[in-house]
C-alpha cells in the first residue's frame, strides 16, 4: 500500500498541531488572590501536590492538581476565611486525548488542570 505525498503531509500537519498539556503547560499556574474586604492578610494554601503560605493580596504560583485549592486565611483585622477554589480541565487535554495518548500522561501529571487567573476570597463583614 503506497501513501501519497499530500496525504502524508496532511497527516504530519495535523499531528504537529495537536499539543500535549504535559509538554506545553508549566507545572504551576499564577493565581491573583485578594480579600473581598480589601484587607491584607495571610493564607495557608494546599492541594494534593503542594502546600504553602501566601501573603494576600498577591499573585501566587500554584501547582496544578485535579483537586480543589483549599485556603485557610486570616486578615490583618483578625477576620477568618476558609474555602476551596476548584480546578478545571484545560482545553489541551482534548487534543491529547484525540491525537496522541488518550490523555493518559496529562491525567498522571495534572498539567491539563487550571485554576482561575484571579480569585476574590470572601470575608464576612
Amino acid at each position: 500500500m503506497r501513501c501519497s505525498t499530500p496525504a502524508l503531509f496532511l497527516a504530519m500537519a495535523v499531528s504537529s498541531l495537536a499539543g500535549c498539556a504535559t509538554l506545553t503547560n508549566e507545572d504551576n499556574v499564577p493565581v491573583a488572590l485578594s480579600f473581598s474586604s480589601g484587607d491584607s492578610g495571610v493564607c495557608a494554601l494546599a492541594n494534593k501536590r503542594q502546600s504553602q503560605q501566601a501573603n494576600i493580596p498577591s499573585v501566587v504560583q500554584v501547582r496544578r492538581s485535579d483537586d480543589a485549592l483549599r485556603y485557610n486565611c486570616k486578615t490583618n483585622k483578625g477576620k477568618e476565611a476558609t474555602g476551596e477554589i476548584p480546578s478545571t480541565i484545560g482545553g489541551k487535554i482534548v487534543a491529547s486525548a484525540v491525537f496522541l495518548d488518550f490523555g493518559i500522561v496529562d491525567s498522571i501529571t495534572d498539567k491539563h488542570r487550571e485554576y482561575p487567573a484571579s480569585y476574590v476570597i470572601p470575608v464576612t463583614k
